[in-house]
């Protein structure tokens, strides 16, 4: 006999519900609290009557850790993309216990979508790429307060670019009449100094933890393609892994939710902007990649050295993908395209490219 259970999993406490095999009943079994052992007492009486087990639960931010202890359990356990659960457009009533009610339901019927899970040597190079960006965020914030000090009190730079060196030794001979204005002035250029120095050490550890893991061949290989850097290459590895899990481009592209959403009725057929859907961390780093493609098609020496670490095979799928974007951009551009709507075309087909190099190269021989 099989049992699904359904939980709703939250920081402290875990609602269960249990759907018997076939059309058996759906009965919600009580809450629980959220620890190792609570889960083993819970599996325990589960199998009392020699039952088959096969657990689900949305996938959030109390992570893997149960995904993991249950297969420690050898048992079955599938974490579910929540976007992806049907639900009736009707239902305004959400609670813990008729969540979990509906996960049991769905589960048993198979019409749940579970997620690609990473194990814990991959979930930590996506943690410290998150944590990258968290930081260059905080970067970010803080070079506009100190600018925004600075507009306030009407001093501005006459340059075309901040945060070249001479624009540092322009900040370094700003004054103030008022002595406290001076500290907060410092204050703010300390910070951004900090936050740079702190995103160049994650960038060194990015690189270390990159070129050691199962996957650096991969992250090699997608430095061949134009405006992918380590950086961006590191964080398409650490937050998909292998593209050999996608039968096709189309399949990794509509994952990636850069592909149009649609609205169709009988004959009337609207296409709108891209769905967004999946992971939106890969989606702005090729976003960002595809602007470079605006340039003409070449070989600049810094890319050249980096497409050479590259099989040949590879650096072919390169040199080709260069020579078609490079053109589709111009191409977008004679027809008026917005360039944001242009960029996020060409991260579309820059994903097609991914996922051939993905399928050229010989799989990881290790997990990550």
């Amino acid at each position: 006999m099989s049992k699904y259970v359904g939980l709703d999993v939250h920081k402290e406490t875990i609602a269960v519900s249990v759907a018997e095999a076939h059309e058996g009943e759906v009965r919600y079994v009580g809450e629980i609290a959220n620890t190792p052992e609570a889960v083993v007492k819970l599996v325990r009486q589960l199998r009392k009557d020699g039952a088959t087990l096969s657990f689900c639960y949305e996938a959030g931010p109390c992570g893997y850790i149960l995904y993991r202890q249950l297969l420690a359990l050898r048992l079955e356990c599938q974490v579910v993309a929540p976007s992806l659960i049907p639900r009736k457009p009707g239902d305004r009533v959400k609670t813990d216990r008729r969540d979990s009610l509906t996960l049991a339901r769905l589960h048993r019927a198979g019409e749940l979508t579970a997620i690609w899970v990473p194990d814990e040597a991959q979930e930590a190079l996506r943690d410290l790429t998150r944590a990258r960006e968290d930081l260059k965020h905080l970067q970010h914030v803080a070079k506009q307060r100190l600018l925004a000090f600075l507009l306030r009190h009407g001093r501005t730079y006459s340059g075309k670019t901040r945060w070249t060196q001479a624009h540092l030794r322009w900040l370094e001979t700003m004054k103030f009449d008022q002595p406290v204005q001076q500290i907060v002035f410092q204050e703010y250029v300390d910070t951004v100094q900090a936050m740079t120095r702190r995103v160049a050490a994650f960038d060194e550890q990015i690189e270390t933890a990159g070129s050691s893991s199962a996957f650096s061949r991969l992250i090699e290989g997608y430095m061949a393609l134009r405006g992918i850097n380590r950086l961006t290459a590191t964080t398409i590895v650490a937050e998909i892994g292998d593209l050999r899990r996608f039968a096709n481009a189309p399949q990794l592209m509509k994952y990636l939710g850069v592909v149009p959403s649609e609205h169709s009725s009988g004959e009337t057929r609207s296409r709108g902007g891209i769905t967004k859907t999946g992971n939106g961390h890969v989606r702005r780093v090729l976003v960002e990649a595809a602007w470079t493609y605006r340039h003409p098609a070449r070989k600049t020496p810094s890319l050249q050295r980096r497409a050479e670490r590259a099989p040949e095979a590879v650096q072919t799928i390169a040199w080709a993908a260069q020579k078609r974007l490079c053109a589709r951009y111009r191409q977008f551009e004679a027809r008026g395209k917005k360039k944001v709507q242009t960029c996020t075309a060409i991260a579309r087909e820059l994903t097609g490219f991914l996922w051939a190099i993905g399928q050229a190269l010989p799989p990881p021989t290790t997990k990550p």
